[in-house]
């Protein structure tokens, strides 16, 4: 006597439930029984609209589903779909109920769906709407665009610390940081409804951008080395920015932030110089670069300054 099959169905969340690899719609089809832990279950709900019927076995201890599924799968194929929360102590415990049969039935995983890759940017979304939605984080819910300005810019300089400290680790948190800022401004904007925009429109905007400016990729550019492609990158954008109103292409300080500290400002307008194929009078360039010898030797001041608050801080009493 042989006994059947148990099939451990499992799926992402963060791909639709009903797109099914062709090995877990095969095992789901053909059980004969099916089973969820609720009717809620996004993957149960998916298969009773394909019109399967699949068994609700509610809040069951981990050994007894455990022994319901070893039991049903002794004379039929089972289907057990995966619940949300990775069903804790199941394995151990079919581990067990296997353990004491002479002839156990086939158990195996079925890997209904996979992680896409970026998958895990849409937890970082749906952790944002639950901090922002009722019942989620109060400090959140009061933040607004001018409020969250001060951390864009230190998340901004902890990413280049970390990229100067050669910290791959920290390197990736602190990018995070960054990716946090985009996702809670792009939030405070769909919460405002008043020419807001959403995290999808922040996406969409930066794709079509970045196939707008990479016809080499996307079209029929011809630019083949880095030089190149920096060069049709300035076109694109001084057409766009023309376009928009114009300067860009006239005026090297356009679109150059005022709040961008004085080095990394001189560094965009130097590039933008070389790019564009363009000389500057020597003697411009030598104040340029007295300026900011003159800029870190004050950094370098204002630091030790911190330092020594820092250093000399006490607890206040009282």
């Amino acid at each position: 006597m042989s006994a059947g099959r148990l099939g451990l169905v499992l799926t992402s969340p963060r791909v639709a439930p009903g797109l099914l690899s062709h090995p877990a719609w095969v095992a789901v089809r053909d059980a004969g029984h099916r089973l969820a832990r609720t009717a809620d279950e996004s993957l149960a709900e998916a298969l009773v609209d394909a019109g399967l019927v699949v068994e609700v076995v509610g809040d069951l201890p981990a050994p007894a589903l455990a022994r319901r599924l070893v039991d049903l799968a002794a004379g039929a194929d089972v289907a057990w779909l995966g619940s949300a929360d990775g069903d804790p102590g199941l394995s151990d415990a079919l581990a067990a109920e296997v353990s004491r049969l002479e002839v156990p039935p086939e158990v195996e995983v079925v890997v209904g769906s996979w992680d896409v890759q970026g998958g895990r940017l849409l937890d970082v979304v749906a952790a944002m709407d639950r901090l922002r939605s009722p019942g989620g984080c109060p400090w959140d819910a009061e933040q607004t665009h001018a409020s969250l300005a001060p951390y864009l810019v230190e998340e901004a300089h902890e990413v280049l610390e970390a990229i100067d400290a050669g910290d791959p680790r920290a390197l990736a948190e602190e990018l995070g940081d960054v990716l946090l800022q985009v996702v809670f401004h792009a939030r405070v904007a769909e919460d405002a409804r008043e020419d807001g925009f959403d995290v999808d429109t922040v996406a969409g905007l930066l794709v079509e951008k970045l196939v707008r400016r990479h016809p080499h990729v996307f079209a029929d550019g011809g630019a083949s080395t880095p030089e190149q492609v920096e060069e049709e990158w300035e076109r694109i954008k001084a057409v766009e920015k023309a376009g928009a109103g114009g300067g860009y292409a006239d005026d090297l300080l356009h679109g150059v932030p005022a709040s961008l500290p004085p080095g990394l400002a001189a560094d965009k307008v130097l590039a933008r110089l070389r790019r564009r194929g363009l000389g500057a009078d020597d003697a411009a360039l030598a104040e340029l670069e007295a300026a900011r010898a003159a800029l870190a030797t004050a950094e370098e001041r204002a630091r030790d300054a911190l330092r020594a608050v820092a250093d000399s801080a006490r607890p206040t009493p009282g």
